[in-house]
Formats: structure tokens, C-alpha cells, sequence
């Protein structure tokens, strides 16, 4: 699944009312689908999920299918984000997930009026529908159980005896400043912790130890932006050296997150949610991968959004 976001990428194939899956619509599912699907990210219903796909499927196999290949406002980019996958796979993998559930039950046309009053129809017998399919629910050690910036907290940036993390029984933790005080003055953001790290470090109002023995040490800055073209409507990625050379040095992506050698790269939304690439440190300690325009940062030019629309 290459790039998506808001996600963020994010992510939802809504679909329609087949009632048999076919083998190739689980390996279409299982290669681009589930990174997304299977654990709900950003709202992506459900496999034989009913409830998960109720709405969905009450708009109609037409509707759902076109929402699948050219994507939705909510995020989710054509097929997927693998523009290069047949029609016929996308809509294979819609079949996968949706197979089994109920179909919604069509509402008769009124009744034209006549000069006779006609009888009341007797009520038709009550359909049983078939229950709702119980997915286990997702162990810690299962894949994105580490994401937990995708569903955010009912409370943020606890204290530490509070926040269930640290030991509260210890006298150490019971020392430490409480996060909402350590933040107090900091830029404001959107997500994650609510802090805008960046704009802190432009404003100077943190210094990052480069070195943890030398305080004396200066970080080795590399301002080169690294633009990645993405596939499909969704912007082009910014990988700015800039801010992250600030922080990290070269030796924590290079070379075993990237390895700094065009096309050398394989990068997908899929990989990123399980952790992999971008996904080793966003979503885990830096913003979470649901913020889609911080990444997707460069609209694409004239020629190519033509390109975009006029495939099929």
C-alpha cells in the first residue's frame, strides 16, 4: 500500500454485496489490504465486520466499488494506493472482506392511489439475518499494537505515577515533572502529544544534547530535502534532513532503515504501520503516520494531476 494518509492514510476499501471470496481476493487482501483493515487504523472497516460495513453496504455495489478504485475524501487513495493492481483484484479483495454479510433489505415503492380503497398487505415474516462476525480481539504482540498514537487516549501527557508506564510505587518516579508542566510554553500541534517539536527547535526553546558525554558537542546538520513521488492523487513526500539531522545522527537511519542509494527503497503505508522505515520511529516517539500532510507535503504539478485523471 504505498502512501496513502490520512491514513493517513489512511484507508478504508468500502465495497460491495458479493457473497462468495475468492482466493485471489484474500492475497490481494492479504498483501495490500490488512495493514489497514485488519486492526481498524483510522476507522477502515472491518473483514466480516457487519456493523464495521452496514452503511457501506447500504449504498450499493456500484457506489462501493467506485469508492475502492478511486479512493475516498476520508483518505484512502485509489486501489489502495497500488494504482499498478488490475480493477478486478480491487474488487476481488472487496468481495473477501465483505463476504457472508447481510444484504440490506430493499424498501418497497409506495403505493399508487386507486378510486378503491385496496386491503391492507398482511406483514411479511420477519428475515433473520445472520449475526455479526466476532473478530478475536488483537493481541499486544500482533502487528501496529505498538501504533498507539492512531487511537488516541481519553487523557493525554499524564503524570508518571498516573500514566502507566512508570512504577508509581517508586520514590524516583514520583520526582519526575509531570509532562503538562515540562510542555508548559512549548508550540502547540495537532497530534501525538500535543507538541510541536519542530517549531520548538526552531524557537530555541529546546537544545537536544547532540553528544550524551560531551554537553559541548554540536549535531552535524544535513539540509537536503529528499522528495519521493507517490503514485495515485495523493501529494508527493518531503523528507527534510533538516530537522531530523537536529536530532538524530546519520548512523540512526543509515543504512539499516535506508539505505542512501536512489531506488534502493521500497516504501509503503503497509511497511510504515508495521513498524518498518518511516514507521520505526513515527507513530511510537515521533507523530503518528495519521497526520497525513506533514509527510505529503509537495502538491503535484499540472502534467502530473492530468495524468492521474485521465487513468481509469
Amino acid at each position: 500500500m504505498s502512501a496513502p494518509f490520512r491514513f493517513a492514510a489512511t484507508l478504508a476499501l468500502l465495497l460491495g454485496f458479493s457473497g462468495v471470496a475468492s482466493a485471489d481476493g484474500k492475497a490481494t487482501y492479504d498483501k495490500v489490504c490488512a495493514g489497514c483493515h485488519a486492526t481498524a487504523v483510522l476507522g477502515a472497516p472491518r473483514p466480516g465486520n457487519a456493523a464495521d460495513w452496514a452503511q457501506r453496504l447500504a449504498g450499493g455495489t456500484a457506489k462501493l466499488y467506485r469508492s475502492a478504485l478511486q479512493g475516498t475524501a476520508k483518505g484512502m487513495p485509489p486501489k489502495a494506493g497500488r494504482t499498478d493492481l488490475p480493477d478486478d483484484e480491487i474488487r476481488a479483495a472487496v468481495d473477501y472482506m465483505i463476504a457472508g454479510l447481510p444484504r440490506p433489505t430493499a424498501k418497497p415503492a409506495p403505493a399508487k392511489s386507486v378510486a378503491a380503497k385496496p386491503e391492507p398487505a398482511a406483514k411479511p415474516e420477519p428475515v433473520a439475518r445472520p449475526q455479526p462476525v466476532a473478530l478475536p480481539p488483537m493481541a499486544s504482540a500482533e502487528a501496529n499494537a505498538f501504533n498507539r498514537l492512531l487511537r488516541p487516549p481519553s487523557q493525554r501527557n499524564l503524570p508518571p505515577t498516573e500514566d502507566g508506564i512508570h512504577d508509581a510505587t517508586l520514590d524516583g518516579t514520583q520526582a519526575l515533572q509531570p509532562p503538562r508542566t515540562a510542555f508548559a510554553g512549548l508550540p502547540g500541534a495537532g497530534a501525538g502529544n500535543r507538541i510541536d517539536w519542530v517549531r520548538s527547535l526552531e524557537q530555541k526553546k529546546i537544545a537536544p544534547r547532540w553528544d550524551r558525554a560531551d554537553q559541548a558537542a554540536e549535531p552535524v546538520v544535513f539540509d537536503l530535502n529528499i522528495v519521493r513521488e507517490v503514485k495515485g492523487s495523493m501529494p508527493d513526500v518531503v523528507y527534510p534532513h533538516k530537522q531530523h539531522t537536529e536530532w538524530l545522527d546519520c548512523s540512526n537511519c543509515h543504512p539499516a532503515l535506508f539505505v542512501p542509494q536512489k531506488g534502493a527503497n521500497q516504501i509503503s503505508m503497509a511497511g510504515i504501520l508495521l513498524g518498518q522505515a518511516c514507521g520505526a520511529c513515527h507513530g511510537k516517539v515521533a507523530f503518528p503516520v495519521s497526520e497525513c500532510r506533514l509527510c505529503h507535503s509537495k502538491k503535484k504539478g499540472a502534467a502530473e494531476q492530468a495524468a492521474v485523471q485521465r487513468k481509469p
